[in-house]
């Protein structure tokens, strides 16, 4: 089964599932045959991307509400001081320490705090 995201203005609208048969021709999966038959079934929607299941290509799986910049999908933004790395993964602005098992980010400081309890 291949999947396919539909994106409006860089936003992830919905993700759908479409057979084998309708995007393999000469057992060769064809991303443009996927995308002309939602076009036909869909006419109204927005622009159709192929995504992977298992993240083989195009960084992450699509995701309702995730973004594409027309090379990747990135999840959304957990907070605003975190930034996109090149394999489309949220960084925060420092590594989480490693000395204690559980932390939590706080953004309004901007750092990480050890959960205790």
């Amino acid at each position: 089964m291949a999947h396919f995201a539909e994106v409006v203005d860089g936003t992830v609208l919905r993700v759908v599932v479409v057979h084998n048969d309708v995007t393999t021709t000469d057992g060769v999966e064809v991303e443009q045959d996927g995308i002309d038959h939602l076009d036909a079934i869909l006419p109204t929607s927005g622009a159709w991307v192929q995504t992977s299941y298992n993240s083989m290509f195009r960084h992450n799986y699509a995701a309702v509400g995730s973004s594409w910049d027309g090379t990747g999908f990135a999840a959304l933004q957990p907070y605003g001081s975190w930034s996109l790395d090149e394999n489309y993964v949220w960084q925060p602005p420092t590594p989480m320490p490693t000395d204690h098992p559980f932390y939590d980010w706080d953004e309004a400081t901007t750092s990480w705090v050890e959960i205790t309890g």
